[in-house]
């Protein structure tokens, strides 16, 4: 039988915090001991704000006066991002759409979309305030048709549909060739078009690459690429600057040379399905690819920020992931800690900072394999391949460890999210006492543990432990920006039971992970609170609160059942 123990004996769980803590590494008993978490925490918030000075000494300051000085620096880092947040609801999307003779259906499709998607963000995200533009491009000599159109981002959608009307495909000709100018089309969009918003949206569609040999075995009038001496590279690079992020809607395998080359320069980005010839279909494949991109694209510059040389940074990342399961039987065995804090019994329990102290931190001795490579990435965390050799049947895991600790100790920062973790548990829970009765889907979330352990290489890391979820798609279906990505009307009427079980002293958002029938089962969750000493650097606190949930939250048929008190916007 495993052996847990509890630094500190708690009444609720007498019988398993009196056992012997012989299996517990001394070193960590050691750390705990001179672990001061909540100096620790401050320290880091202070540090992560940004202001703090390499020769400012925090240990001489009282905790009370560090306290305040943290508090005063988290509101003003979130007033900071607050605004950014704002900005980044202003849109600039660029349709660049192949114009030759075989995209006629997608023409169409572009035509059309437009006021599906707009009434789609109206819905869903009525803070977010686009404007819609538009680059077709043909081929080299593709008389008598234009090479390059370009129509200028404007507000007016109608205008903007009555335009697409007058876009016809061009004429295949006895001297055609497959390859075309792609990389015109992208070049005046990046150039002519006049980008103004903060999130600036590129959504490329096309059916064939740019000429040269790099991209095809195609026949080909200029296998010696582009005769205006454009590259991919010169390209892509000038989209960089500008801020521009970069959607691909494919249509034929003939793009895959391309898209591998064009990975290459920027990193991974979104790949949308827009094969078909059925209208009705590609109609709604278009809207799909169109509506994802803008809250993609806005949930990354809300996220991260409008600097895409950031975004580009992570998405660069995502090219050394191996998205391949290891072999198990050739990776060493490792051991390790795994801690957690008992769930509260009640909403005062959870409200109170204090209670997630050492004294309900409880642990177990683990045995383990983890991937040499992530196979994932986020803004904040990276994630691991993990095999829990401990238990029987031996269990899959995930390992998520920070991509930037700060020069504090990590221990602190890893306790957090396992608060995190733990809140949302204790939250989801009571949603389901409630939704079980009125057959309304359940929402879970995994429990997530924290895991220390001594390496391979002697060194001490840290990371966040839980299961593995199916092999089902994962989706995030909101951002903790605010930002709706994929609609759920149980799950907005779950952020919105969290405002109102805690007497809005909360959110539970950043509802991300997969969905089964009668179920989601959700991972990483972000907190936002009225103390901004809690949850870390994605809680935006009161105005926060305000701003993000309060002032976008459009109730629906979940919260009437739920009996939930309307929130009017």
């Amino acid at each position: 039988m495993s052996k847990f123990f509890c630094l500190k004996r708690n009444s609720n769980n007498a019988s398993t915090s009196t056992s012997s803590t012989s299996t517990i590494p001394s070193s960590l008993v050691s750390d705990l001991d001179k672990l001061n978490l909540t100096e620790e925490r401050l320290k880091r918030y202070v540090d992560e704000a940004n202001t703090l000075s390499s020769d400012t000494t925090l240990i001489s300051n009282t905790e009370k006066e560090l306290k305040n000085k943290a508090k005063i620096l988290r509101e003003k880092a979130i007033s900071k991002t607050l605004n950014n947040i704002k900005r980044s609801m202003k849109v600039d999307l660029c349709f660049v759409l192949d114009c030759t003779g075989s995209m006629k259906p997608h023409i169409v499709a572009a035509k059309d979309c437009i006021s599906h998607v707009s009434n789609y963000i109206k819905c869903t995200n009525p803070s977010i305030k686009l404007r819609i533009g538009f680059c077709g491009y043909r081929d080299h000599n593709n008389k008598p048709h234009d090479q390059l159109q370009v129509f200028n981002f404007t507000d007016k959608y109608i205008k903007f549909t009555k335009y697409m009307h007058e876009v016809s495909p061009g004429v295949y000709s006895q001297y055609s060739d497959e390859p075309e100018d792609v990389l015109g089309g992208l070049n005046a969009a990046i150039t002519q078009m006049n980008w103004q918003s903060s999130t600036r949206i590129l959504l490329h569609i096309g059916d064939f690459p740019p000429h040269g040999r790099r991209f095809t075995n195609l026949k080909d009038n200029y296998p010696d690429g582009d005769p205006n001496g454009l590259t991919a590279e010169n390209v892509l690079e000038k989209m960089q600057s500008k801020n521009i992020l970069y959607f691909f809607g494919k249509i034929a395998n003939y793009t895959d040379k391309m898209l591998e080359i064009f990975r290459s320069i920027i990193g991974e980005f979104p790949v949308f399905d827009l094969v078909g010839g059925d209208p009705i279909k590609l109609l709604d494949k278009f809207v799909k690819a169109t509506s994802s991109s803008i809250t993609c694209a806005v949930s990354l510059t809300s996220t991260i920020g409008s600097k895409t040389k950031d975004i580009y940074s992570l998405q660069q990342k995502k090219l050394d992931m191996n998205s391949n399961e290891p072999d198990w039987n050739i990776l060493p065995l490792q051991e390790g800690v795994v801690m957690w804090y008992h769930i509260p019994d009640t909403l005062d329990e959870l409200k109170d900072s204090n209670y997630f102290d050492k004294s309900n931190l409880f642990s177990e001795s683990f045995s383990f394999k983890i991937a040499s490579q992530p196979f994932s990435a986020g803004v904040e965390k990276c994630a691991y391949f993990a095999f829990d050799i401990k238990s029987n049947p031996a269990k899959n895991m995930v390992m998520k460890e920070y991509l930037y600790v700060g020069r504090n100790d990590p221990f602190e920062k890893y306790l957090e999210a396992v608060e995190v973790s733990t809140v949302a548990h204790f939250l989801a829970t009571k949603f389901n006492l409630i939704s079980e009765r009125k057959s309304i889907p359940k929402v879970n979330f995994l429990y997530t543990k924290l895991l220390r352990c001594g390496t391979i290489d002697l060194c001490t890391r840290y990371y966040t432990i839980e299961p593995r979820l199916k092999d089902t798609e994962y989706k995030r279906f909101n951002a903790n920006t605010g930002v709706i990505t994929e609609l759920r009307p149980t799950l907005e009427a779950f952020v919105h039971f969290t405002y109102e079980y805690t007497k809005g002293y909360l959110v539970v958002c950043d509802l991300q992970g997969i969905e089964l029938n009668n179920e989601f089962l959700l991972t990483d969750p972000a907190i936002h609170c009225i103390d901004p000493l809690r949850f870390g650097r994605t809680n935006f606190g009161k105005n926060g609160i305000k701003q993000l949930f309060l002032g976008n939250h459009r109730c629906n048929n979940v919260c009437k059942e739920l009996k939930l008190s309307h929130i009017n916007n």
